[in-house]
């Protein structure tokens, strides 16, 4: 069984060899199969999609507070992310979410105002959403999901051409090793990334970074109940508590450095 778990390996490796490998700018290697273009059309074709099937807001001083935030965010985003205008639209739904995607696109659920206090909160929202995105993380995830796919077809070849029994024990096998010990810890890094990147880039932007600490909080009150971390795509609350709090005197000399936004203090 070494020798066939090593050909095994020895595939992988080699379909790993011939991947894009790019850097992230925290200086982590990343794996990126697609191109900038071919996401920006999956981020539109996507968007395109809600906007059709989700209540789009009308509320005019919701739509301004909200765009208000987003365009101070945006306005620190790296060309290489994303070059022109960025599409905001408001959502009217009790969701608690928000989201960002290739190309320039940003959804804000009228659900997570309510959990969001103050313009600096909603600031810490759109910043971690805006940070997948300039940190290349839907590309990655489609990458990882395409590989894991590719690995589980080499594995079923190599298994079949070795005439093991059991093949499609050793198949779930492999694949429950890749969801908990490669996938969903892959996902946890990407968030936890985000949330650093996300307050630099708010306290570029001119928002409170300490704001995205009480945000967290806040989050905590709502996901009671939620699976342990071991089990999760995202960290655990206080895991991201306190990577923020530790991260927060780097990004509080950024915010001292910028000129305060004022978009309101929230819809609450």
């Amino acid at each position: 069984m070494k020798i066939k778990l090593l050909s095994l390996t020895a595939i992988c490796v080699a379909i790993a060899s011939l991947t894009a490998c790019t850097t992230s700018s925290t200086g982590r290697n990343q794996i990126t199969l697609f191109s900038k273009s071919e996401l920006s059309k999956m981020g539109a074709t996507s968007f395109e999609q809600l906007k059709q099937q989700e209540k789009i807001s009308t509320d005019i001083k919701t739509n301004q507070y909200v765009q208000c935030v987003a365009n101070a965010i945006t306005k620190n985003v790296p060309k290489s992310a994303h070059q022109g205008e960025w599409e905001v639209v408001v959502f009217d739904s009790k969701q608690v979410n928000a989201f960002a995607l290739p190309g320039g696109k940003i959804g804000v659920y009228t659900g997570i105002l309510k959990v969001t206090e103050n313009q600096h909160q909603l600031a810490a929202i759109i910043g971690h959403e805006v940070a997948h995105v300039i940190e290349r993380h839907s590309n990655e995830r489609l990458s990882s999901n395409q590989l894991a796919q590719m690995g589980a077809m080499a594995g079923d070849a190599v298994l079949t051409s070795q005439g093991v029994e059991n093949k499609d024990t050793w198949m779930k096998v492999g694949l429950g090793i890749a969801q908990y010990g490669v996938l969903m810890p892959y996902g946890r890094m990407h968030e936890s990334e985000a949330d650093i990147v996300g307050q630099d880039l708010m306290a570029k932007s001119g928002f409170q970074p300490k704001a995205a600490i009480a945000l967290w909080r806040n989050m905590a009150k709502q996901s009671k109940g939620a699976p342990p971390e071991f089990l999760s795509t995202h960290p655990a609350n206080q895991t991201r508590i306190n990577d923020l709090t530790q991260h927060l005197p780097k990004s509080q000399k950024l915010y001292q450095a910028q000129n305060s936004v004022q978009c309101g203090l929230g819809l609450n």
